[in-house]
């Protein structure tokens, strides 16, 4: 097993980069509970920046950037740990979203997370959770983002159902209400679209049934608020109160010309394309009433990495239910982890390898095997396809890519360095990770049926000395001949591995 270390955080703080607006949560951490300080929102609308190619524009990254400058006070001095940064939609769909990453790591000096719809929707349900009553019965959270709404039915803090589709308030202002105008044509396409992406999941949640719909964005916000200043409930969705606000935004007919209590200026231009999400929502899924939870994304982040070092990790559970689905030799691959874990302490010091890296090194060691469930031959590329696509709750898409990168680098050929080069900083940790995975796997090549003796391991810079007790090579030729052809793939990545 990993590594389980258990720092003690005081402050923790959650940055949520969507596609609308970026938030941020402070908070202190007493007797296990979370305690909110400073909360911080800012309308970047990311998606905004999103052109037929699928880049962000350079205005829209200066202007979240410019955003987390004044973010990045409140969280100077955190340590590594500390701070959980998760991107959405935008960055999903950003084809050069690396260069805003980037920039974005040089001003708050953590990672940042771009996470799948399904996590999202899974951290957003989280934050719900711990916000509303521990109540029983299953409930449907509905949060309307900038480039994606998640729906998800859950009980208590667990989820049941996950799903992200690509209708947001941002992406279906610039198709539907680019100009401003609003009118009941374009309203109505607005919500035939909705309506059909919808299709996809409706019967799914139909069939697990719920209690109670709850609203966890900014959009299902400002409709609450702007039916309660007209005198429709106290902040609650109604289908009575909707029909009034589409009524009333169709009149007005241009979104300079709203004029209602509660909605602030820059919630204005997106209330129509999020109202009809809402409203395709209401009707698919059989809702009359939805109440809005202050709990999201960005406070479901925080207790996910409240999780991962006060009890259970999220992503321990994912890795044990993929190990039982593609059937997993456990024993040889609790073997190998065993020994990448002993290679990593030995070389640490001198390859620079931190107690960060016995996470990835270790999941690695766990379901390196998980494509021979699918075939033998080539099934380090299976593995690698699986872990790379597949929905892995608690991961974000970097660990699962980085986590490809390592299966298929197991075996035949490491890793080439246009591949490598796509992970920035970390290619040399990733390198000589997947080099430790690969001694281990070699190490245990007979499958535990031989006592393997110890081994005595120097490193340096750019090469590794493994040395086996005297005679135990010539005693075993198919190791021998395991490590000497391991040297000659270790070679065209300029490191010399020397065994004797």
């Amino acid at each position: 097993m990993a590594n389980t270390e258990k720092p003690d955080f005081p402050l923790v703080a959650a940055i949520d980069l969507g596609s609308n607006s970026f938030h941020m949560v402070l908070a202190r951490v007493d007797h296990g509970e979370i305690r909110i300080l400073e909360r911080l929102g800012e309308k970047v609308q990311l998606a905004a920046g999103l052109n037929d190619e699928g880049e962000l524009s350079e205005e829209a990254m200066q202007r979240g950037l410019d955003c987390l400058r004044r973010f990045a006070q409140l969280i100077n001095g955190l340590p590594e740990g500390a701070v959980r940064i998760v991107g959405t939609n935008a960055l999903r769909e950003a084809r050069n979203r690396s260069q805003f990453i980037r920039q974005v790591r040089q001003i708050l000096g953590h990672r940042v997370d771009v996470v799948s719809g399904r996590e999202e929707a899974r951290l957003i349900y989280l934050g719900v959770a711990h916000t509303l009553a521990d109540d029983a019965g299953r409930r449907l959270v509905v949060d309307i983002g900038g480039g994606s709404t998640e729906f998800i039915v859950g009980e208590r803090f667990e989820s049941v159902l996950r799903e992200s589709l690509p209708i947001g308030c941002v992406s279906f202002t610039r198709r539907f209400f680019a100009d401003g105008r609003v009118s009941a044509n374009r309203y109505a396409q607005a919500y035939t679209d909705a309506r059909l992406e919808l299709m996809q999941i409706e019967q799914a949640i139909h069939r697990l049934g719920w209690q109670e719909a709850v609203g966890a964005s900014g959009t299902i916000r400002a409709v609450g608020q702007c039916l309660q200043g007209a005198g429709y409930g106290q902040g609650e969705v109604t289908r009575e109160g909707m029909l009034w606000l589409k009524r009333k935004l169709i009149k007005a007919g241009q979104v300079e010309k709203f004029d209602l209590p509660g909605l602030k200026a820059d919630r204005r231009p997106i209330l129509p394309a999020g109202l009809a999400i809402l409203e395709a929502a209401f009707d698919a899924l059989g809702v009359n009433v939805m109440h809005h939870s202050e709990g999201a994304l960005r406070e479901g982040a925080l207790y996910d990495l409240l999780g991962r070092h006060k009890h259970e990790d999220v992503r321990e559970r994912t890795l044990t239910a993929m190990i039982e689905r593609y059937h997993v030799d456990c024993y040889q691959a609790t073997r190998v982890e065993h020994k990448a874990l002993l290679l990593l302490q030995k070389v640490s010091a001198n390859w620079g390898l931190e107690g960060k890296q016995v996470g990835l090194l270790s999941w690695a060691a766990r379901i390196h095997e998980i494509g021979m469930d699918i075939a033998h031959n080539q099934y380090h590329k299976h593995g690698a396809y699986l872990i790379e696509h597949a929905d892995m709750p608690g991961f974000s898409r970097h660990e699962q890519q980085a986590l490809a990168l390592l299966l298929r680098g197991q075996k035949r050929n490491l890793p080439n360095p246009e591949r490598l080069a796509e992970f920035g900083d970390e290619a040399p940790v990733l390198l000589r990770l997947c080099m430790l995975l690969r001694l281990a796997i070699l190490y245990h090549h007979i499958r535990g049926y031989q006592d393997m003796p110890d081994l005595n391991v120097t490193a340096g810079d750019d090469f590794l000395m493994v040395s086996f007790p005297p005679g135990w090579l010539e005693q075993n030729p198919l190791t021998q001949a395991d490590f000497a052809q391991e040297a000659q793939f270790w070679l065209k990545v300029n490191y010399t591995l020397t065994v004797r």
